[in-house]
């Protein structure tokens, strides 16, 4: 795979909202994941190793520059997808979302909605307590057990 396509990739992985890529060209395999705020290349198949650390360093670069620190999640109860799925915050495009940080919820109250299979699975809280966090963006695919909302 040449480098320019593997650079592509990379920047694909980090722009997107996607954990892992995995591609696969007649024998070359790569298999590019997210770690943390970066895309990694985890398991390359034959790409020259002068190839790969050019890419990775390329990659580290860019976002070191006027990236900050991610911030640390706040303390508290963290509230985790059930499933896989795309997560709304609102119940429709123009509605007013669920909940906002500093919002004071109830136990069983609806804080979103994600979308699997074509259905829409209203997500609750499993404690009553006050929002500090919400950990994902509306529109955003999320994973099985990926943190949404940090209560306290």
């Amino acid at each position: 795979m040449d480098l320019r396509k593997l650079k592509k990739l990379i920047d694909l992985v980090e722009q997107s909202g996607i954990a892992e890529l995995e591609i696969t060209e007649g024998e070359e395999r790569v298999r590019i994941a997210r770690v943390g705020v970066h895309a990694q290349v985890v398991a390359p198949a034959p790409v020259p190793l002068a190839a790969l650390q050019t890419a990775v360093a390329a990659a580290a670069d860019r976002g070191s520059g006027t990236a900050t620190a991610e911030p640390a999640v706040p303390e508290g109860h963290i509230v985790k997808s059930p499933m896989v799925g795309t997560l709304y915050r609102a119940a429709s495009p123009g509605a007013p979302p669920f909940v906002e940080v500093g919002t004071a919820v109830k136990e069983g109250q609806t804080l979103c909605i994600i979308e699997a299979m074509k259905l829409l699975n209203e997500i609750e809280s499993d404690k009553a307590g006050v929002v500090k966090a919400i950990l994902v963006e509306n529109g955003q695919p999320v994973e099985f057990g990926e943190p949404l909302f940090v209560i306290a």
